[in-house]
């Protein structure tokens, strides 16, 4: 299933053991001040990367949704023009509820540009 605003950024998605990593390439649909991603756009790359960790964690489970009750971003350093990566970490998998961290970076993941802290609703 292809996602529309995933498909807007331009992202690919390289799978990992534990989550995939989504890659979002510099392009004009995601430039915000010249030479610098758009906010939003870092947001969305990370929004895909939790979706995509805890996706990973339910895939045994079947056919569940899942909803967002709160997203927190936190922009620590310009994006600049070059890919971006970024990656979710499933913190808590409980019955109904689930916490999710994703951090982007483009040169070392441990110099992260963002990192983000998401909650979902889990309807089984």
């Amino acid at each position: 299933m292809v996602i529309p605003y995933a498909e807007l950024l331009g992202l690919s998605v390289e799978p990992g053991e534990t989550a995939p990593t989504y890659v979002m390439p510099f392009a004009v649909d995601v430039i915000g001040r010249p030479g610098f991603l758009h906010g939003g756009a870092i947001g969305g790359l990370l929004e895909m990367a939790a979706v995509g960790a805890l996706k990973q964690a339910l895939a045994d489970e079947g056919a569940v949704r899942i909803k967002p009750i709160n997203l927190t971003v936190d922009y620590m350093r310009g994006g600049r023009d070059k890919p971006t990566r970024a990656r979710g970490t499933v913190t808590r998998l409980g019955t109904r509820v689930a916490n999710v961290e994703a951090v982007a970076w483009q040169d070392e993941p441990d110099r992260p540009i963002a990192a983000a802290r998401m909650n979902y609703l889990i309807v089984r």
